[in-house]
């Protein structure tokens, strides 16, 4: 003989498809956002990428301090560097630069006379390390930067 269902089981049954719904319509919600959220981040770094190369000054070698003519000088001549950090991979993580791939950069300190430390100057070039060809000059320890023009 069959059972009949019980009170509770009825309510169940009647409670089970809405319950779907909802759940079935929070995970579309979870996918939507999280897909809106995948698209939005490339168009940021895309747009970053863009727009802050415009933004760096441009200095010629001769206007450079002479220190730092010193330091362009040992670049091509692949050295010697008085600094150990010299000749480093650079990140760019203040993404001031243009975006390169990882160890395009490479740091180099300009000295300063008298100092006991390497300071706040640096030339940053990208590329092969004795051509010298993309570099920029820094004051302010990677704060803003100058395209070096030759």
């Amino acid at each position: 003989m069959p059972q009949r269902a019980s009170r509770s089981d009825k309510i169940l049954l009647r409670v089970q498809p809405s319950l779907q719904r909802v759940a079935r319509g929070a995970l579309h919600t979870l996918a939507a956002l999280a897909m809106a959220a995948t698209l939005a981040q490339p168009a940021q770094a895309k747009q970053s990428a863009q727009v802050l190369p415009d933004t760096l000054g441009t200095i010629a070698v001769q206007q450079l301090p002479n220190e730092a003519q010193q330091t362009l000088q040992r670049i091509e001549a692949g050295g010697p560097y008085p600094y150990a950090k010299d000749g480093s991979r650079f990140g760019n993580y203040e993404r001031i630069l243009p975006r390169r791939p990882r160890g395009y950069y490479r740091e180099y300190t300009v000295a300063r006379p008298g100092s006991r430390n390497r300071g706040a100057k640096r030339i940053v070039c990208g590329g092969e390390q004795r051509a010298a060809n993309d570099c920029y000059y820094t004051e302010d320890h990677y704060n803003s930067f100058k395209r070096i023009i030759r």
